[in-house]
């Protein structure tokens, strides 16, 4: 029996090249679609998985009223947090991924994730321990625990335990040797341990500075350490600083805000953190469900167009299984053998499509910026699975459909004008359309968006204006007047860049554009406490970036007080305050009276998912915060660019001889604030062809069916003088209204979720009539090709090749 259902299956392989290869290419795409979802949610899932402690390792964030989430404490908190007695381990950390040269031998490694944290951090990350101990490796401030990686790099085959190195300025001895099991949201390579001074509550004067993990004994108890550290931010900031500064707490609270403390497991940071909470940052969740939605979307077409086919087919195959019930053979056995034909059509899909996925992948991996591979068992697992559902979605429809078929009708060769089967097939062709539908008006307004943000007006201009990090030697900071010191060695840099040909302008300013700078701080005017984003800027930097000031006038070295006592706010800095004339009020930053002299337009530091911040203005030795200055922005002129940055490298290699040149463009550091929705973009417009070729497989192959089903009345027609343009709107309008009900169906959901979508963006494109009603022109046009050109083939056939049996 096996060996008659084979025979039979190639036979009408055979018989149906074409549309057995569409049937396959369609299931092989939509299944190609699913797997590259499911490596990417499988590698999402994988952070912090191999961890036995994810359950019970928390971070701690906070937010004060207005201000941004942040991962940063005080030290103050420790004394509160021992008398927890719900937490079992606290470790403070440094900020995470400091960068810094290791020396041994002579020879320097730079590297760029160096952890300084407390001793027990590897109770909490539970690294394997290659060679040392982890107990002994952060028992104090003079050992260091290396990654595997890093300890090739520096020490090749030699024994790295007990060899000494130099890193930040200090000798260490390598402890522990670590490697780090799988994806991590901490995976460093070197960790050490300064903490002591750090941690001095007399030496910290920081209110946002130190990372805090815990390791919880119940953690259905972590919301009563979440409101005993609200208390204690409330005891520690706001009633402090009402003692000191005369007020009751309650209208202290007022002036500053109110904490709110956040207590996040480590086994959801990756996907469902606040914010970017650990080193390696968080997964983006939206769109790891829009490519798992899309991907099952396309998955549930390509099966739906098979269906589609096989009912299709099964009228051609209707004799065939009535003289085989006439044989004997049960609903059973008939519903078995299509499965049968539906396991292997499947099994040629699926290979094909993890020879696609094996092509695309390198291609894949490049656009997620990731290194996914097709590995694992649990990935197996999950691919048998759509295995087996494919066959039981794709198969069980097509073969309970023709096990019902009437064998006297069908022998009597009237099966053709049932009624059976149709609603079924006309329904999953609308279908069918409705998701084309949404797949082309959703691309649409996707590309609009961000185009829209490629466009649009910045208020500043990045282009030809280069950003490098100024890496000064620690022993700068440890001078008598260390901001002097800084500025001084900036000002001669600044004058030696501007004398090199093609450099336009040199400035500074104590922010990035790279989307990560939404810092605020306290800005008092009459009395009333308000948080903006204060940024310390060179004299020449807005006007080389082009940031306009439409009131008041800029920063100047003419002006002696331009470096003492004055600011310039931005629109919405003056909105937040009430001013209807700011220029020449007085407002207080860090306790010093500044005079306003200037209102700056409001521009973008921040993603296009963020309102412009409140921002003010001032010189660096305003406030004596110029020993901050670390990065330098250079503005080229626009005609032989690329020597002038040659040359701006060979001078650089005088400026920090410890570090490799580096540069970016202001506008393209910009552009990668919202990449994210760039790779949505190109997701969305890829799958839309993807989507669009499956449909049209369908819709080409069931046309087909369709009129050849028809052809003999198209004969009689023909010979009782119908013309072929009467023909040709007989045949498609059906499909025609059919396109019509999928583009009405999908509307609904189109509007719905790609308004959720720009939701995300402050700066956003307002949803218009026209991508509607250009996706249904294009879905309608691609219909009628290929009707037409189908039912246009059939009325070029000779007639008496039907009517000769008639």
């Amino acid at each position: 029996m096996l060996k008659n259902w084979i025979n039979i299956f190639l036979y009408h392989i055979k018989k149906n090249k074409f549309f057995t290869a569409l049937n396959i290419l369609g299931l092989s795409i939509g299944i190609s679609g699913l797997v590259f979802a499911l490596l990417y949610w499988n590698d999402e899932q994988s952070y912090d998985a191999w961890n036995p402690e994810k359950d019970s390792v928390y971070q701690v964030l906070v937010q004060l009223t207005d201000m941004p989430i942040m991962a940063e404490h005080p030290a103050r908190l420790k004394p509160y947090l021992e008398k927890d007695t719900n937490v079992e381990t606290i470790v403070f950390a440094d900020d995470w991924y400091q960068k810094d040269k290791i020396i041994y031998k002579g020879k320097k490694t730079l590297v760029d994730k160096i952890i300084n944290t407390e001793r027990n951090f590897f109770s909490l990350f539970p690294f394997k321990i290659i060679q040392g101990n982890a107990v002994s490796a952060l028992k104090d401030d003079s050992g260091i625990a290396v990654s595997e990686n890093l300890a090739k790099r520096i020490f090749g085959d030699e024994n790295p335990i007990g060899k000494q190195i130099k890193c930040f300025d200090t000798m260490f001895t390598v402890r522990a040797v670590y490697r780090i099991p799988g994806n991590s949201s901490i995976a460093p390579d070197a960790v050490v341990n300064t903490m002591n001074d750090i941690m001095d509550p007399q030496k910290q004067y920081g209110l946002f500075s130190l990372k805090i993990l815990l390791k919880l004994k119940d953690p259905a108890k972590a919301e009563a350490t979440k409101k005993m550290l609200e208390k204690a931010y409330y005891d520690e900031v706001i009633v402090l600083e009402a003692k000191q500064a005369g007020f009751t707490p309650e209208e202290m609270a007022k002036k500053i805000g109110h904490f709110t403390v956040f207590i996040e497991p480590l086994s959801k940071a990756r996907l469902h953190s606040v914010m970017d909470g650990y080193p390696e940052g968080r997964g983006n969740y939206q769109f790891l469900m829009i490519m798992a939605g899309l991907s099952i979307l396309i998955l549930i077409l390509s099966i739906v167009n098979y269906i589609n086919l096989a009912i299709a087919n099964a009228i051609k195959r209707a004799k065939e299984v009535g003289v085989r019930k006439i044989a004997g053979a049960s609903k059973g056995n008939i519903v078995t053998q299509f499965i049968f034909e539906t396991i292997l059509i499947s099994s040629f899909s699926i290979l094909l499509a993890l020879v696609i996925v094996e092509l695309t992948l390198p291609y894949y991996n490049e656009f997620l910026d990731k290194n996914l591979r097709i590995i694992g068992t649990h990935f197996y697992s999950q691919l048998i699975l759509v295995f087996i559902i494919t066959i039981l979605l794709a198969g069980i429809f097509p073969a309970v459909y023709v096990s019902n078929f009437e064998t006297l009708k069908v022998l009597k060769g009237n099966f053709g004008r049932s009624k059976s089967g149709v609603w079924l097939r006309n329904g999953m062709l609308v279908f069918q359309f409705a998701i084309a539908a949404f797949f082309i008006i959703g691309s649409h307004i996707v590309y609009q968006q961000i185009s829209y943000l490629n466009n649009k007006d910045l208020g500043f201009k990045g282009d030809q204006v280069i950003e490098i990090n100024l890496n000064f030697p620690n022993s700068d900071y440890e001078t008598e007047n260390p901001g002097q010191h800084i500025y001084n060695k900036y000002i001669t840099i600044k004058n030696e860049l501007a004398k090199i040909k093609g450099v336009e302008n040199v400035s500074t300013a104590l922010m990035s554009f790279d989307g990560s700078d939404n810092s605020t701080g306290p800005v008092l005017y009459k009395d009333v406490l308000f948080k903006e984003r204060s940024v310390a800027a060179d004299y020449n930097f807005l006007q080389m970036m082009k940031i306009k000031i439409i009131k008041g006038r800029g920063l100047d070295e003419k002006y002696a007080s331009d470096s003492i006592s004055s600011v310039l706010i931005n629109e919405a800095a003056q909105k937040l305050m009430s001013m209807k004339e700011p220029v020449g009020q007085e407002i207080h930053i860090r306790n010093r009276p500044l005079k306003i002299i200037g209102v700056v337009k409001d521009f973008n530091i921040l993603s296009p998912e963020s309102e412009v911040p409140p921002m003010c203005f001032y010189h660096p030795k305003t406030v004596d915060i110029a020993q901050n200055i670390s990065k330098v922005y250079i503005k080229l002129r626009a005609d032989n660019v690329e020597n002038t940055i040659a040359d701006i490298e060979k001078f650089w290699t005088t400026v920090d001889t410890e570090y490799p040149f580096k540069y970016d463009f202001v506008d393209k550091e910009y552009a990668r604030t919202y990449e994210t929705y760039v790779k949505q973009k190109n997701l969305f417009s890829l799958l839309n062809i993807i989507v669009v070729c499956i449909a049209l497989f369908g819709l080409f192959a069931l046309a087909s069916y369709s009129i050849q089903r028809r052809m003999k009345e198209i004969a009689i027609r023909k010979t009782l003088g119908a013309e072929t343009n009467a023909l040709l709107k007989e045949l498609s309008k059906q499909y025609i209204l059919y396109c019509i009900i999928g583009f009405l169906t999908a509307l609904f959901p189109v509007y719905y979720l790609l308004n959720k979508w720009l939701e995300n963006f402050a700066f956003r494109i307002d949803m218009t009539t026209f991508p509607f009603l250009s996706g249904f022109v294009i879905l309608l046009a691609l219909t009628l090709t290929i009707v037409l050109s189908r039912a246009y083939q059939a009325t070029k056939t000779d007639v008496l090749k039907y009517l000769k049996y008639e």
